[in-house]
C-alpha cells in the first residue's frame, strides 16, 4: 500500500505465482480505502478468513473484480461476511461509537439471511478486541508511511 507524493494512494498485490493486481485511488477514495483495506487485513487474518478480500486476490481475482459490473459475479459468502464486519468497523470508526459483538453478530446473521447462506459462528468479544487491536497497529504503521513510500504486508 503506497502513499503517493501527490496525495493519492495505491494498492498493489503480488500473488505467490508472481502475478500482480493494483489500483490507484485519489481524493476521498485515497483517504478512505487504505484504512478500509487494512481493516480487511485485520479481520481476515485474525478470523482466518481464507476466502475474504485478500484470499480472493491471492486466488486470482483482480481489484477491478470488486465492483460493477462484477465480472466474476457476487463475492462468496465468506467474503460477504468479511465485508460486513469491515463495514461495521468502518461505520464505528466514522461515528466514534463502539458497540459490542452482539450488534455485529446480528448484522452478520441478517446479511447471511438475505443471501440465503448459513451464518458463521458468532464473533466473540475476544475476537472483536483482537481485530480492533490489530487494526490499530496497522493504522499506526500506515500513518508512519511517508509520501512516496509503501507499507508492505504479507497475507498467508
Amino acid at each position: 500500500m503506497k502513499r503517493n507524493p501527490d496525495g493519492g494512494t495505491s494498492l498493489t498485490c503480488t500473488r505467490s505465482d508472481g502475478t500482480v493486481t493494483w489500483q490507484r485511488r485519489e481524493s476521498q477514495q485515497a483517504a478512505f480505502f487504505p484504512r478500509h483495506d487494512l481493516t480487511h487485513f485485520a479481520v481476515e487474518t485474525v478470523l482466518a478468513h481464507r476466502n475474504g478480500f485478500y484470499g480472493l486476490l491471492a486466488a486470482g481475482w483482480d481489484l477491478s473484480d470488486f465492483g460493477a459490473p462484477w465480472p466474476r459475479g457476487r463475492i462468496p459468502p465468506e467474503a460477504d461476511v468479511a465485508e460486513t464486519i469491515v463495514g461495521f468497523l468502518d461505520i464505528e470508526r466514522a461515528s466514534g461509537e463502539r458497540t459490542g459483538p452482539e450488534q455485529l453478530n446480528d448484522l452478520i446473521a441478517s446479511r447471511c439471511a438475505e443471501r440465503g447462506c448459513p451464518a458463521p459462528p458468532p464473533i466473540t468479544e475476544g475476537e472483536l478486541h483482537e481485530i480492533r487491536r490489530r487494526r490499530a497497529e496497522l493504522f499506526a504503521e500506515w500513518d508512519a508511511v511517508p509520501a512516496g513510500r509503501a507499507l508492505e504486508l504479507v497475507y498467508e
